[in-house]
């Protein structure tokens, strides 16, 4: 943690935001930057927002800053709109020092009152690193020294150097009065490489009742910032495994503890998953962390092991009805669902392999992905190339499935992989692609207002059908890609689906 003197803090906040305190002092109120900016100013980490505490009113606020919008007046919060130093629009929090009590639903006050001391403010908060307070208005005072302006009433500062995440009073009370603080207790201790303090730890699985009642956005968007955020998400998840907040939201998670896998896997299926999201780049954690979220539902025992035959599968339908639950975009959902359903894909073919190997090539060598000669397609045809990208969801979808195998890979210290597979897999891609063929319906020399129109067709279903049947047959034949072939195409297909009914 940097030891900072006022001159060094006041060099790690924007401008916009010193001059949002003069604005308020000018007007006789108080300021002071609070919450996780202060927190990771302190620990010399760029917050990624500023949140601003005063003793003026909402009304007040918005008086002082006509760009305002009172995005949660009834709470004290007032967002003002203005603009930095190189033109950028910001948003920034103005909350009315207040105090809450009996509170509902595991989130709202029911009883809030406005006061006038910063004091009472702090004492509302979730951790004692977020409770310390920044006073503003004494940044112009030379003689001031950096623990005057400070204010930590619940030593904060001496749990940040600790590290340590701590509740502030009693950590009963601070979860039962929002449940999501729980849940944020987990994503901090991972974000920051902290340590949860153990009676703030035990008051986690105390007071699962009320983290049940959160929604579950709220619980999404903590556990997208765990994520995207904490160089170990492993930390954060374990954690919500064991004081069971996974088995509220996620329980189907829950189902791999324990699941142990024979061969090369070193871990159990829970501890795996939640590894390779560590190793995996952000556009592939989600998938990452549930890539393998079907094999409890599929194993299988018999006289030659354990098996998880059909798991990519079930994966991906699992998949889908854990984001649907979370109410995750439908784009992402699909993304993430397709990026689960084809992590298993094999490539080169297996019969390629096994000639390479009877040939006498170490699959464990660089060179082994080595194409036999320019003919050599790697056991997959320019059709198979072109329908893995259709069935996948494109090639940006291709380059992010990639990226799982290679986290998928690296969570398992046991399992010898050849980055070269992936290599040669790029290369056949491209490959096939500079002959520019089509691998979706959009690439197809006709439309569905073509087929429409030359069948003399209204809009229905069938139209759907016929394109679906058309982009097979031109996987497997490119040259079929001409309109007046197509739309012959269209017509025996036509007639067949009518005489089908």
């Amino acid at each position: 943690m940097l030891e900072l003197r006022v001159s060094e803090f006041v060099q790690r906040i924007p401008k916009y935001i010193l001059d949002i305190a003069e604005e308020l002092q000018n007007h006789g109120f108080e300021a002071h930057l609070v919450g996780g900016s202060v927190r990771d100013i302190l620990l010399g980490l760029i917050p990624d927002d500023y949140d601003v505490a005063t003793n003026a009113l909402p009304h007040e606020i918005e008086k002082i800053f006509p760009k305002s919008i009172p995005t949660g007046a009834t709470f004290g919060t007032i967002t003002v709109v203005l603009q930095d130093d190189e033109g950028e629009t910001r948003n920034v929090e103005i909350t009315t020092y207040r105090s809450e009590e009996d509170y509902v639903g595991g989130r709202w006050p029911s009883k809030i009152e406005f006061t006038r001391n910063i004091y009472d403010d702090l004492k509302r908060r979730d951790f004692t690193i977020n409770a310390i307070a920044l006073n503003l208005q004494e940044f112009d005072n030379p003689d001031i020294s950096i623990q005057q302006i400070l204010i930590d009433p619940f030593d904060g500062i001496s749990d940040l150097k600790r590290k340590i995440i701590r509740a502030c009073g009693n950590p009963i009370e601070r979860f039962s009065e929002d449940g999501l603080r729980a849940v944020r207790a987990c994503r901090l201790a991972a974000q920051l490489n902290f340590t949860i303090e153990p009676n703030t730890l035990n008051a986690i699985s105390k007071t699962l009742n009320v983290t049940k009642h959160i929604s579950v956005e709220r619980f999404r968007d903590e556990l997208l910032k765990l994520l995207r955020k904490a160089n170990k998400p492993s930390t954060g998840l374990r954690l919500m495994q064991q004081t069971g907040i996974l088995e509220i939201f996620i329980p189907e998670l829950v189902e791999g503890v324990g699941v142990t896998q024979p061969g090369v896997h070193a871990y159990d299926v829970f501890e795996h998953s939640i590894l390779a999201v560590d190793f995996a780049e952000d556009s592939v954690k989600l998938a990452a962390l549930f890539h393998d979220i079907g094999k409890p539902f599929t194993k299988t025992v018999d006289e030659k092991g354990v098996h998880f035959y059909g798991h990519d599968v079930k994966g991906a339908e699992i998949t889908k009805k854990i984001m649907q639950r979370l109410k995750f975009p439908k784009s992402e959902i699909e993304r993430v669902s397709k990026l689960v359903r084809w992590h298993m894909f094999y490539y080169p073919s297996a019969d390629w392999r096994k000639e390479k190997i009877d040939q006498g090539f170490d699959p464990n060598q660089k060179t082994f992905f080595e194409k036999h000669d320019d003919t050599d397609t790697h056991g997959w045809s320019d059709a198979a190339i072109r329908r893995f990208i259709r069935n996948v969801g494109g090639e940006d979808a291709v380059e992010d499935l990639m990226k799982l195998r290679i986290a998928d890979a690296s969570a398992n210290p046991l399992f010898k992989f050849n980055p070269k597979e992936l290599d040669a897999l790029a290369e056949r891609i491209a490959q096939v692609r500079s002959k520019d063929m089509a691998i979706s319906i959009k690439d197809l020399d006709i439309n569905g207002e073509d087929i429409k129109k030359h069948l003399k067709i209204s809009a229905g279903p069938i139209v759907g059908k016929i394109l679906n049947a058309l982009i097979e047959e031109v996987i497997d034949d490119p040259l079929l890609n001409s309109k007046d072939l197509l739309l012959q195409k269209a017509e025996e297909y036509y007639k067949k689906l009518k005489n089908d009914v």
